[in-house]
């Protein structure tokens, strides 16, 4: 198995991908395009366009919250209608015909709906032997009693099909040994970590002030951002035990559902928000109280980059993420987390902006969007010149 380091290690191999033949083509297919890590990761692979591939894109769901940005960076996208279930034949041969028309050198797929569409695909297309096939696992341990019965009937279903692909491209390494563990298999099992555009995502003090402004913050308020949908993964039960231990504290609740919550007076319920990085910008710590599943948490690394300091639980890579500078507890202990929120709001002002810092420097060295890239780029090089040459 290998880590994004090793991967990167073996980019300059990979300068053997289809002397002559021009980019590599790369077919994503992704379960949807709305709000989320991997889809945040897809979106800027495909718009950072790299020239060493050819890449297009289709989702099972449409309506995609990322769809139209992708469109208009140049990516062509198709979306489906999975949702529909009297569509599901229709849409499947479509998504055959994208692969016979591309003849793509790798077919990619992004979560686990994605991941068996892209196979079952390959495989109904024709040309599974031209073609190679790399899955993409998302998140790490899964509370298999709080998801849908049809997830756990997928989840059950990847790990026998596993070793039909080619490559299992995990975004952290708890993912990966979890899935592992429970019957994944593949030819090439590897790691390579969420990209943070710290371009996008970055300390702005004239946007910080805007923002307190608008929200009613005042310039002393210790402000806490949780980004992440409702979920049960995502705790936001602990995360309002949180905001009710800690009434000086001010707490952004920022994600879809969020709106919903039956939380206390310092508990800013946002719901869903397109100005993720203006909301970091006015804030202080950014916090994670996810009780299992999260494999790389853009959330925690984006507020990273942003210099705010980093509490989470200890879920997924979020301790590998963190590093030395901000704190890790254990997963739904609301004391735990509120006690590291509080001890850094006894801090001041100077300590808590050094320790932003440290944290933005860690995500610049270890996260950024290129390393990622390029490790994807040298993965897909790579499947596409063993193809060439088996």
């Amino acid at each position: 198995m290998l880590t994004q380091s090793e991967t990167a290690h073996e980019e300059m191999t990979s300068a053997v991908s289809v002397e002559g033949a021009g980019p590599v083509r790369v077919l994503h297919v992704i379960t949807g395009l709305g709000v989320g890590g991997a889809e945040s990761m897809l979106a800027s692979l495909v718009g950072a366009r790299p020239p060493e591939l050819e890449q297009e894109v289709v989702s099972l769901l449409s309506h995609g919250f990322h769809a139209a940005e992708m469109r208009r960076r140049g990516t062509p996208v198709s979306e489906l209608d999975f949702e529909d279930i009297t569509k599901i034949p229709v849409d499947a041969w479509k998504l055959v015909a994208a692969i016979r028309r591309m003849k793509p050198h790798v077919v990619q797929g992004w979560m686990y709906h994605g991941n068996l569409a892209a196979l079952a695909a390959a495989t109904l297309s024709g040309r599974r032997r031209q073609t190679q096939l790399a899955w993409g696992i998302r998140c790490s341990d899964r509370d298999t009693g709080a998801e849908r019965l049809q997830l756990r009937a997928v989840i059950r279903a990847s790990a026998h099909l596993s070793p039909h692909s080619d490559a299992l491209v995990a975004n952290s390494q708890a993912g990966l040994e979890y899935h592992t563990k429970h019957g994944y298999r593949s030819r090439q099992m590897l790691v390579i970590h969420n990209g943070i555009d710290t371009h996008r995502y970055h300390p702005e003090s004239a946007l910080r002030t805007r923002m307190r402004d608008g929200l009613g913050l005042a310039p002393s308020d210790l402000v806490v951002a949780h980004v992440a949908r409702v979920h049960p993964m995502k705790d936001h039960v602990t995360l309002m035990e949180v905001a009710r231990l800690l009434p000086n504290v001010r707490v952004l609740a920022i994600g879809a559902g969020t709106e919903a919550l039956d939380g206390p007076p310092n508990l800013r319920k946002l719901g869903r928000r397109d100005d993720i990085p203006a909301l970091l910008a006015a804030s202080d710590v950014i916090a994670s109280s996810s009780a299992y599943g999260e494999g790389f948490s853009n959330a925690l690394a984006e507020g990273m980059a942003a210099g705010l300091v980093p509490v989470s639980t200890d879920v997924g890579d979020a301790r590998e993420i963190i590093g030395n500078s901000g704190s890790i507890v254990e997963p739904r202990s609301p004391g735990d987390l509120a006690d590291a929120i509080a001890a850094l709001a006894a801090l001041p002002s100077e300590e808590l902006s050094r320790k932003g810092a440290a944290a933005r420097a860690r995500v610049e060295t270890l996260f950024g969007l290129d390393a990622s890239i390029r490790s994807f780029t040298a993965l897909y090089q790579r499947l596409a010149a063993e193809r060439a040459v088996s």
